[in-house]
């Protein structure tokens, strides 16, 4: 018997994703509640306290509501929202970060699906830490650049409706200025690092896709690791990973340029290690659909992590 499943705000752009993908899944039925009825408490409640797997796509304050209404212990949660990225008793939705991660979301009845720029920021800095090549304590810069879907309904009307008072044609521009972007503290946690990073995110004017880069100084790293050293690192993190995969020193090699639209559509983050002539300097970079392994896709996958199912299935469209 299939499992049933209930996105709850599946209206909306990650909720859509995520039933797109599910539509088509065999071993899960979707169920929907009455449009009529989407903010009717008592018939909320009765589908996330019946479905076997919950998955929230709602605000932070709806999501920590919704939660709440869950009373029955049997129900299992994926939330998409950031409220429970940092929270006790929540597991981290990356199943890739450390050999034992997966184990520990089949395990769970409450994962906190991972940020989009966060999904990449961990898997290129945590295996560094744990390796002992990264210290804690490093000063850490992030840059990103995301597709407008990334922002949500609101920002893909500022894109996409020319009749909408906030309507742009801007080619690229930076945002979360004031360097508290939501997705700093997960961040932090999960990739092992003492101090806050510095995270400088920027939105490109196509719907999806991402980059987002990690510079550093082979100075900043112990051990004496090089260009190589450092690939061979991450190549062996991920080693058998099928959604996480590290570029060769040929491939990164023969690339001029890199298209955050690259990945688009699958839930696939490939991982590149760039260096200068010098030997002095290695730019990390993560490239991934953020629609993708950045949230809907990787949503589906810990799904199945938690269900018992193949872990592939419908998690790509």
């Amino acid at each position: 018997m299939a499992a049933t499943v209930f996105i709850d705000g599946e209206a909306g752009t990650t909720g859509l994703q995520i039933k797109q993908r599910l539509d088509s899944h065999s071993g899960i039925e979707v169920v929907s509640i009455d449009p009529a009825r989407r903010k009717d408490a008592d018939a909320r409640a009765e589908l996330l306290n019946s479905a076997d797997a919950v998955v929230l796509c709602l605000p932070d304050d709806a999501a920590r509501e919704a939660i709440d209404l869950i009373t029955n212990p049997d129900v299992r949660v994926v939330d998409a929202s950031t409220a429970h990225r940092v929270a006790e008793g929540w597991v981290y939705g990356f199943p890739e970060m450390t050999p034992s991660h997966r184990d520990e979301i089949a395990a769970s009845k409450r994962v906190s699906n991972c940020g989009c720029y966060a999904t990449a920021s961990v898997a290129l800095i945590r295996p560094l830490v744990d390796a002992g090549a990264l210290g804690p304590s490093t000063l850490i810069t992030i840059h990103g650049v995301s597709g407008y879907s990334g922002g949500g309904r609101k920002m893909i009307e500022e894109f996409e409706d020319s009749a909408s008072p906030a309507y742009t044609q801007v080619p690229y521009r930076m945002y979360g200025l004031p360097l508290q972007h939501k997705h700093v503290p997960e961040i932090q946690k999960h990739a092992g690092l003492e101090r806050r990073p510095l995270f400088s995110p920027a939105v490109g004017r196509y719907a999806q896709g991402m980059l987002v880069t990690v510079p550093l100084h082979l100075s900043q790293l112990s051990g004496g690791h090089t260009v190589d050293s450092i690939r061979d690192l991450l190549a062996e993190a991920y080693k058998g990973q099928v959604f996480v995969d590290v570029a060769s020193s040929q491939e990164s090699a023969s690339l001029a340029t890199l298209d955050p639209e690259g990945l688009n559509g699958t839930n696939n983050l490939k991982l590149f290690v760039f260096g200068d002539a010098q030997g002095d300097q290695v730019l990390l970079t993560g490239l991934l659909d953020n629609l993708g392994k950045g949230a809907s896709g990787q949503a589906v996958q810990n799904l199945n992590i938690m269900l018992g199912l193949p872990e592939d299935e419908g998690v790509a469209i």
